[in-house]
């Protein structure tokens, strides 16, 4: 069976391959995967988070729900509510809206919440659980 480590870093391996991901789709000009996987590097650098904590969440791709769970552990994600709002869309209305295509400036803006989501996370887990990731 594996420990808490082990799952938490599981998680983050996930997150990183998404957030790998979203650049490749953001170099190949591809915004709308790459703003899908910003919204899913998030998602999984928030689970793990409460995979740290012990803390259980629903299956859903609403951030905020997420952070609002993240909030009842520590007051300080009340500080990446609005970077992470406007990501949620991206996980499912994205990926169906065949009238929504996101140019290089929502790509940006994604990459740059997914990138500042991951730094919060990083500083709020032990280094070890952090190891190659």
């Amino acid at each position: 069976m594996k420990n808490r480590t082990d799952l938490v870093q599981g998680w983050l391996r996930k997150a990183a391959s998404n957030f790998a991901a979203m650049e490749a789709a953001r170099q190949a000009q591809v915004y709308d995967a790459a703003c899908f996987h910003a919204q899913q590097a998030v998602e999984l650098y928030l689970k793990a988070y409460l995979l740290f904590r012990e803390t259980s969440f629903p299956l859903t791709h609403n951030l905020t729900k997420l952070v609002d769970i993240c909030i009842e552990l520590d007051s300080s994600f009340t500080s990446i509510l609005s970077i992470v709002e406007p990501l949620t869309p991206y996980a499912v209305e994205l990926r169906y809206d065949h009238e929504f295509w996101p140019d290089v400036k929502t790509a940006e803006q994604a990459k740059a919440a997914a990138l500042e989501v991951k730094m919060f996370i990083r500083d709020r887990l032990p280094s070890q659980v952090w190891a190659g990731k």
